[in-house]
């Protein structure tokens, strides 16, 4: 009976750690991320946005070995391995977002896109993200003067 008692608390415990949410903030300081600008003759403004997660040693952090990785991965049972992809889907998502959260941060410090602006392309996976886009307001001399330099 004990036992039975045991294994039911640690399921229970299994799925309250698996449920937690992610958030995008999980992310801040994570990643590596780069802002280039291109401004036409037309004055329409351009921009792509990339980010990527930074490596283990951009983070100070020891990285194990892809050959431990494939180890540690067969020994985990069933179950966890589909909870491990369940959650694969959530971090892409909450990485989509944190890409988002980046680019918005970026333009509103650079003020590059005052007038907002509309997204023409978006391509994330696992680990990098890439945003391509044009600012709805047209360039200004001063903008010309201040992103001819392309971030």
């Amino acid at each position: 009976m004990l036992k039975i008692f045991a294994i039911a608390i640690s399921i229970v415990l299994l799925t309250a750690c698996t449920s937690a949410p992610l958030e995008p903030e999980a992310y801040a300081g994570q990643f590596k991320d780069k802002f280039s600008t291109s401004i036409k003759g037309e004055g329409i403004k351009l921009f792509t946005y990339k980010a990527k997660v930074a490596t283990a040693s951009d983070r100070g952090i020891e990285d194990p070995l892809p050959h431990q990785q494939r180890i540690d991965r067969r020994r985990q049972n069933a179950r966890s391995y589909a909870i491990e992809q369940e959650q694969r889907a959530e971090r892409l998502e909450l990485w989509g977002q944190q890409v988002e959260v980046g680019l918005q941060k970026t333009i509103d410090m650079t003020g590059y896109c005052k007038e907002g602006y509309m997204i023409l392309n978006r391509s994330v996976s696992e680990g990098r993200g890439e945003i391509r886009g044009e600012c709805n307001d047209g360039a200004t001399a001063e903008d010309i003067e201040k992103f001819s330099r392309n971030f």
